[in-house]
């Protein structure tokens, strides 16, 4: 598995899975579970969730997925990632502490590895970056960072980082979570190049466009040529990006396995040159696109 390096060097492979719109339904609660647990058994070894994602159901089932596999001997606990948020309306001084305790408890985890604040809300970056130093000191979160930040967010949380001395190493920002994908390359123009000057990988969710992109004409055209599906050319794209880790959503055997395998899928000068033209890069400032 290919690994990005967070700040503090802890490394992480540069594909996941994520779990929005999973834990919506109980009804759905044994597919899903069934899904992260083969996921597991395949080889995916980080696993994105959050509160929001129904309202905890999310984290629930990937709570029992974990403890399942660990309990059988599948995998080890400090082989997995798991990364999970905290809501805008929960993230106060205390409130992200105990908000952060509820997840640990669906997660059936004592530690989250790392721990995000999904978008900004109320709250001052200043409240939510000391509740964060305060859960790493406690050993509750191992690092800690940010979603849909754009880039003056960054520049701001890290104005409130120094302040509180929170620089160098695993205490600051660990890696912003945005949407990044062939057709939302907003990121491009000043977002990730201000992180990777500061070696803070970004992590990109939706990198197939929900499965929009497996039909798109001139990605068939391409991946047809390859043998591989649209969907897979378009996550190679995004892993061959320098400093991005992806994180695409899938519950269905076939998709988990297509998604692992497009690792392993190098696209050619002429692939990238002819995503290039149909996915053009963009030339100016926009809004940071949100889901």
């Amino acid at each position: 598995m290919q690994t990005r390096q967070l700040p503090g060097g802890v490394t992480i492979p540069v594909l996941g899975l994520g779990t929005w719109r999973m834990g919506e339904s109980a009804r759905q609660r044994t597919t899903e579970v069934a899904a992260l647990r083969a996921a597991i058994a395949m080889g995916y070894r980080l696993f994105d969730t959050a509160e929001m994602y129904g309202e905890g159901g999310a984290e629930t089932a990937l709570g029992e997925a974990l403890a399942a596999a660990l309990r059988a001997g599948d995998v080890r606990r400090e082989d997995v990632f798991v990364v999970s948020k905290v809501y805008p309306h929960n993230a106060s001084r205390k409130g992200t502490v105990a908000a952060l305790d509820r997840s640990r408890a669906r997660l059936q985890l004592d530690r989250i590895d790392l721990y995000l604040l999904h978008w900004r809300g109320q709250y001052p970056l200043r409240d939510t970056c000391e509740a964060m130093h305060a859960l790493q000191e406690a050993g509750r979160i191992g690092l800690w960072g940010v979603s849909n930040f754009d880039t003056d967010d960054l520049v701001e949380l890290q104005f409130v980082q120094e302040d509180l001395g929170l620089t160098g190493g695993r205490l600051g920002c660990a890696t912003n979570q945005v949407y990044y994908s062939l057709t939302t390359r907003g990121p491009e123009f000043d977002l990730l190049p201000w992180q990777r000057a500061r070696a803070i990988p970004l992590m990109a969710y939706s990198p197939i466009d929900q499965g929009a992109l497996a039909s798109q004409p001139a990605l068939l055209a391409l991946a047809q040529a390859r043998g591989v599906t649209a969907a897979q050319m378009a996550l190679a794209w995004v892993l061959a990006q320098d400093g991005v880790v992806a994180i695409p959503k899938a519950v269905r055997e076939t998709h988990l396995r297509e998604n692992l395998a497009a690792m392993q899928l190098v696209l050619t000068a002429e692939e990238m040159a002819a995503l290039q033209r149909s996915f053009p890069p963009p030339r100016r400032k926009t809004s940071l696109a949100m889901l």
